[in-house]
């Protein structure tokens, strides 16, 4: 068994594995850390900074569903919005989970909270919610290529018994 780990076809997998693993956990690490990153721009309310973690040509659909079609639009409209409804705002993350699905394209999902928004009526509160974050590999630099921010509520028990329809026959009236 000795000689088989002296075998260069074993070395050279094992490097190769090793070297997979390491990359992928730097990478793993670089990705949570744009999330991290948005939280820290979000909280100095510097629009560009923000903006600088998505790609050119990214999408973002945000909130109460409006979609940002560009990083110039995002940070055209963050830069209103952290000088009105967000300027006291904080930003956290609670959990950032993440998946790649090719060795430059990941998924995170990203748990946050924030205080301090001063949303008009009738607008959605984002006091907590769920981004879900595509994310591609440019040039060794993770951006964020598309953007969901969902406002995430308890999930409500379901029925224990099925709700009877109106109208419908039962079984027993036949």
């Amino acid at each position: 068994m000795s000689r088989l780990f002296h075998h260069p076809v074993f070395l050279l997998l094992t490097l190769t594995l090793s070297t997979s693993v390491f990359a992928q956990s730097r990478d793993e690490i670089a990705v949570r850390n744009v999330a991290m990153q948005q939280a820290a721009a979000w909280n100095e309310h510097d629009a560009a900074a923000y903006s600088a973690l998505f790609t050119t040509d990214c999408d973002v659909v945000t909130v109460p569903g409006w979609w940002w079609k560009s990083r110039a639009e995002m940070q055209q409209k963050l830069t209103r919005m952290f000088a009105t409804a967000f300027r006291n705002s904080t930003l956290t993350f609670t959990d950032v989970s993440v998946k790649f699905l090719t060795p430059d394209i990941a998924i995170a999902h990203a748990r946050w909270t924030m205080t301090g928004e001063q949303i008009p009526p009738g607008q959605p509160v984002p006091d907590k919610g769920i981004q879900t974050l595509v994310m591609t590999k440019h040039a060794g630099k993770w951006l964020i290529a598309e953007f969901q921010n969902t406002v995430s509520k308890a999930e409500p028990p379901f029925l224990a018994k099925p709700v009877s329809t109106p109208g419908a026959a039962s079984s027993t009236s036949r």
